[in-house]
């Protein structure tokens, strides 16, 4: 999950994400738009052949990225937001610029989903762990985040290690 007027580090992170993801042939799970980190992040899982990539819009007026394989239109405004964390087993944040990622974390904190912040800055991973106490996890790289998205799933649920999972970005 990101901004759709995202950092270039962010983007850049997303981007590294979105191929890392999709090389441990996991499904990339954005919000679908042609813009920002949503953009990046299924664009760097096309890198990797046989991949999948899922956008959630909030209405048909969005410009789906050329990138999402498939394009789920709710006409749900905001409220989608919801539907993708509750569709992912694990929220990946790459930059907190905007109120509707903010209130991705939000929802997925409530719904006691893990979030892992990526390049978060000190202030930004002070609050959110605050809220969010254990199910906060914050991290300098999208390497780092793969690494410990399957420390967590190895431990936690095996099974979500290999095959076809949804990993919102």
């Amino acid at each position: 999950m990101g901004p759709a007027k995202a950092r270039k580090k962010d983007v850049d992170n997303a981007r590294v994400l979105g191929e890392l993801i999709a090389r441990r042939e996991w499904v990339v799970l954005t919000g679908g738009r042609d813009v920002g980190v949503m953009d990046a992040a299924c664009q760097g899982a096309k890198k990797v052949p046989g991949s999948l990539t899922i956008g959630v819009l909030p209405s048909a007026r969005e410009r789906v990225s050329k990138y999402v394989d498939l394009a789920i239109i709710t006409e749900m405004g905001n409220a989608r937001n919801n539907v993708n964390v509750m569709s992912s087993n694990v929220v990946v944040v790459c930059g907190l610029m905007g109120a509707g990622t903010v209130s991705e974390v939000a929802l997925a904190l409530k719904a006691g989903k893990p979030v892992i912040l990526v390049g978060a800055t000190p202030a930004e991973e002070k609050f959110f762990k605050k809220l969010g106490g254990r199910l906060i996890a914050s991290v300098d790289s999208p390497e780092e985040a793969i690494g410990l998205m399957l420390k967590q799933f190895e431990q936690q649920q095996p099974d979500l290690v290999q095959g076809a999972r949804s990993w919102g970005v």
